[in-house]
């Protein structure tokens, strides 16, 4: 049973999640490269010296909801992949793309600082690192699955992996696509490109008198890259 905390720690952790409530809506109206912890102060009613007792500069802050954010979609996509039967590769692909899409319309400007624009004068530092790859490791997980139980049809024509990426292929093996080939992992890299661009077309604008029906060709496009990994979606 974990231990209770102190009347200190309940107020302490209300009012930081207060602070990142507020941020989040600065984002929402001015923009990552805007928000001002002097600003979060005055929305709170706090004065601005009072703030530096939870965050102790902006961009501490901003990796604050940086983590929030890659934590929110990663749990979305863990979510949504584990709630298929785990033999039924397409379906988990099929669920994890919509989850990350569904995750991402529902919260575009955390998506937008997540996976935008970086933010001018912010360098985010490794605790982002563990976060980031939560949503990553499920698509490599599903991937690395398929590929053991031969459920990924090898794709006819295709060309080795150069030389020049066996050393990346080998990266991503060791981080979230244990136990395939080199030409599955960069085809997983490829295909979760596109996966998050389209999702970033369409939530920067992109797709504007292109595509009516974004989700249906959400749907077409995760399917189609589906295929670059042999994996049909």
């Amino acid at each position: 049973m974990p231990a209770r905390r102190t009347a200190r720690e309940r107020v302490r952790a209300e009012i930081t999640r207060e602070i990142t409530d507020i941020a989040r809506a600065q984002l929402a109206s001015d923009g990552a490269a805007a928000l001002s912890l002097r600003a979060v102060a005055r929305d709170m009613g706090m004065v601005s010296s009072g703030i530096y007792r939870y965050f102790a500069s902006r961009d501490e802050l901003l990796t604050a909801l940086i983590i929030d954010g890659y934590n929110a979609i990663g749990e979305a996509v863990e979510n949504a992949d584990a709630a298929c039967r785990r033999d039924d590769y397409p379906g988990r692909w099929r669920a994890a793309c919509r989850a990350a899409r569904a995750w991402a319309v529902a919260h575009p400007h955390e998506y937008a600082l997540i996976y935008g624009s970086p933010v001018p004068g912010y360098q985010a530092p490794p605790d982002t690192i563990g976060p980031a790859a939560r949503s990553a490791a499920v698509f490599g997980r599903l991937i690395s699955d398929a590929f053991a139980a031969g459920g990924l049809i090898p794709l006819p024509g295709r060309s080795p992996v150069p030389n020049g990426l066996a050393e990346d292929a080998g990266r991503l093996r060791d981080s979230v696509l244990p136990g395939v080939p080199d030409e599955v992992a960069i085809g997983m890299l490829t295909a979760l490109s596109g996966v998050f661009g389209m999702i970033s077309f369409e939530l920067f604008g992109q797709f504007n008198n292109v595509v009516t029906d974004t989700a249906a060709y959400y749907d077409r496009g995760a399917a189609d890259l589906a295929r670059l990994i042999g994996l049909t979606a």
